[in-house]
This record gives C-alpha cells, sequence and structure tokens, in this order.
C-alpha cells in the first residue's frame, strides 16, 4: 500500500487546516487508518484513527478540535484540524494499520507532511 499525505503549511494560531492521505489499493474502505505527528527529539504520536466502519478516535490533545474522516470512492482519509495552536507544529504522517482490540498497530507509512501554527 501507498499513501502519499497532503495539505500541510503554515497557518496562524486560531486557524484551520485539512490534510489529505491518498492510498493506492482496492479495499480501501476495509483499511484502518491513522494520522501521527513528530516533533523533534520526540517520539511520533498518535493523533487519531478511523476504523473500518468509520468510527473515529482521538488523542486528548486535540479532541474537539480535530476530525478524522474518508473518502472511499477517492481512496482519500482526511484530517481537518481546526483551532490550531503553535503546539500543534509538526511533521504529520498517515498511516494504514490494524486494531487488536483497542491498541492500533501502525503498518504502512506515507510521506510527512509539515504542519506550522504561528503564534
Amino acid at each position: 500500500v501507498q499513501l502519499q499525505a497532503s495539505g500541510g503549511g503554515l497557518v496562524q494560531a486560531g486557524g484551520s487546516l485539512r490534510l489529505s492521505c491518498a492510498a493506492s489499493g482496492s479495499t480501501f474502505s476495509s483499511y484502518e487508518m491513522a494520522w501521527y505527528r513528530q516533533t523533534p527529539g520526540k517520539q511520533r504520536e498518535l493523533v487519531a484513527t478511523i476504523r473500518e466502519g468509520d468510527v473515529p478516535d482521538y488523542a486528548g490533545s486535540v479532541k474537539g478540535r480535530f476530525t478524522i474522516s474518508r473518502d472511499n470512492t477517492k481512496n482519500t482519509v482526511y484530517l481537518q484540524m481546526s483551532s490550531l495552536k503553535p503546539e500543534d507544529t509538526a511533521v504529520y504522517y498517515c498511516n494504514k494499520g490494524f486494531f487488536v482490540g483497542n491498541y492500533y498497530y501502525p503498518r504502512n507509512w506515507g510521506q510527512g507532511t509539515l504542519v506550522t501554527v504561528s503564534s
């Protein structure tokens, strides 16, 4: 599976941005997907997941501000980010993985897209 992320950029605090991740493959609707983010010197952080059947889940730091969604006709998963804060600045990565119970196992990574939030 190949993943192509896009949509990063520079935005002011309080603003919005939408990331997209296009996936290859013919069974996209069954993919369990996630967005991660990483800042220099820190581990990659799980931001949001979406299960088969479109069940979303979020890290506490972004809950209520970010929305993960998917368009199965376009093989694309999105991350709508609102009320952005400077601490949201990071390289964002999309991922295709799988759930075992409530634990998400990352597998295929896309390239990152940089989001910079200015204060």
